[in-house]
């Protein structure tokens, strides 16, 4: 049984109480030839320890110990796990599973003691109120959903980095609007301006032309625009070098973790609408501000105070409005109600949806699209012609867009199967006219109700389940004039009254 350090403490302390070996030994819990030994020798038993410099077994890698060398002074990056997987394949039967520890062991021993010299990271001394960074982080992880269908996005996480004070917004890209909706949320929650801006090489921020130096990429000139409204020193990072963002991307963790463990506190990760999702985000953040509070107000005492305006946080872009009603945006297709054809209207490209007006009025707002030479056709915008000539639906270039659900798809193939061509177009162009105009999810309840009796989905059958509604005028009592209300309109002094 190994004695420790704590029972010779006890034992030295009782000896000079009672001067006596034995009654020492026993109040230490120790045996008396063991208390003698320790006494004797004035030491704690770590201080008496031998270092163990032999080898209890066998190196099994001796023999090959010169290969393996020459391979790590050559790549001391290889792992154990690839050399351990080589030296199996070059000499099968030699090694078996159980020993990758052992060189695993061996090569950690060997860099710490002949290996290269490793990167040194210096710790940085910051100031309050002069640096903040930025930085995009992916949330797929954590599994979010709303309404239960999975939301993917990131978080364009901003901190202080001083006080580590931060605030995160979601958003769809890395791209400059969702850069700037996040950097104006922080400065907006804080009320103040840092004195420089720090972020990595995303293509938000930077672009591989015009670089200031080697390791460096030259920053977009909509980036410095933002930066020269607020009056704030930009600076990045050099390419391929995280480390040097180091407080924002460390954060990400911390971050991440405190979200899960709320989410798990919660009970489950489905949100009714975005809009409750970043609200729950807010308070997450909120509550973990609330510790750096002593710092924080350190950092808004030696920041500018926030009195310039904010800038829009979308750009706007002008299309024609073709013929097939859709107008392109940022080389990708949107449909638009088919009145607009013809007219030239104003797109506003927000970071996660697209707006459009017709002087200055807006006519509608959709989902933005991600890439490039992708489309969104919502039906409601062409059905009406579609109706009027159903010749055009079966070849139509974005066919596919013309069922909203799984629902539609299955009635407009058992149309085809029990119908002619013709009139299986004819009849399901009615059909999806009719949830235009009345309610889609009726519609829906009424083709799988006649899914589920096997009959196919006439035009009249689903006309007998949801039928048109019914345009009634108003019925209106007559217009009663009680003429003795005027008088107390008439100033009674100024005729004399």
């Amino acid at each position: 049984m190994v004695t420790s350090d704590r029972k010779v403490r006890k034992l030295m302390e009782e000896y000079q109480k009672t001067g006596e070996k034995g009654k020492a030994a026993l109040r230490a819990d120790m045996d008396p030839k063991t208390a003698r030994k320790y006494l004797r020798a004035g030491k704690m038993p770590s201080g008496m320890r031998i270092e163990h410099t032999w080898r209890t077994r066998k190196d099994p890698f001796v023999e090959h110990w010169g290969e393996i060398r020459k391979m790590l002074e050559q790549a001391p990056e290889l792992t154990g796990k690839t050399l351990f997987e080589w030296l199996c394949e070059r000499y099968p039967g030699v090694y078996r599973e159980g020993q990758i520890r052992t060189l695993q062991r061996r090569l950690r021993r060997w860099l710490a003691l002949e290996g290269p010299d490793q990167e040194v990271f210096f710790p940085q001394e910051h100031k309050p109120g002069v640096r903040m960074e930025t930085d995009f982080t992916s949330m797929v992880d954590l599994g979010i959903t709303i309404c239960g269908e999975p939301f993917p996005h990131l978080l364009c996480h901003n901190t202080l980095a001083y006080s580590n004070w931060e605030w995160a917004t979601p958003c769809q890209s890395e791209s400059m609007l969702a850069l700037k909706q996040g950097f104006q949320a922080a400065l907006i929650r804080l009320g103040r301006i840092p004195g420089q801006h720090w972020t990595d090489h995303s293509t938000a921020a930077t672009h591989s032309i015009g670089g200031e130096g080697e390791g460096q990429r030259g920053f977009n000139q909509a980036y410095l625009n933002m930066m020269d409204h607020f009056k704030i020193e930009p600076r990045t990072i050099q390419v391929e070098e995280p480390h040097e963002n180091g407080d924002v991307e460390s954060a990400h963790g911390v971050l991440k973790r405190r979200i899960n463990q709320q989410l798990l506190l919660r009970g489950h990760r489905d949100f009714g609408s975005i809009e409750e999702y970043v609200r729950f985000l807010e308070v997450v953040l909120e509550k973990a501000n609330d510790r750096r509070r002593e710092r924080v107000c350190e950092e808004l005492a030696a920041m500018r105070l926030l009195d310039v305006r904010l800038l829009p946080e979308y750009y706007e872009v002008e299309s024609r409005v073709t013929a097939w009603s859709t107008i392109q945006v940022v080389r990708n297709t949107y449909s638009v109600p088919s009145r607009l054809s013809g007219h030239k209207v104003t797109a506003r490209v927000y970071e996660d949806r697209v707006e459009v007006y017709l002087h200055d009025i807006r006519q509608l707002s959709m989902p933005r699209l991600l890439g490039e030479r992708n489309y969104s056709i919502n039906y409601r915008h062409v059905i009406g012609s579609l109706v009027r000539k159903p010749g055009a639906f079966r070849h139509y270039k974005y066919h596919t867009d013309m069922f909203p659900t799984d629902i539609f798809r299955w009635a407009y193939d058992a149309l085809c199967e029990a119908c002619s061509e013709k009139l299986a177009d004819r009849e399901y162009l009615r059909i999806l006219n009719h949830a235009a105009l009345t309610m889609e999810t009726a519609v829906e309840t009424a083709l799988g109700d006649l899914k589920a009796r096997g009959q196919v989905p006439r035009w009249e059958q689903v006309l007998e389940r949801v039928p048109a509604p019914r345009l009634e005028l108003p019925v209106m009592k007559p217009l009663k004039v009680n003429l003795a209300e005027y008088d107390h309109l008439i100033d009674r002094k100024a005729v004399g009254a």
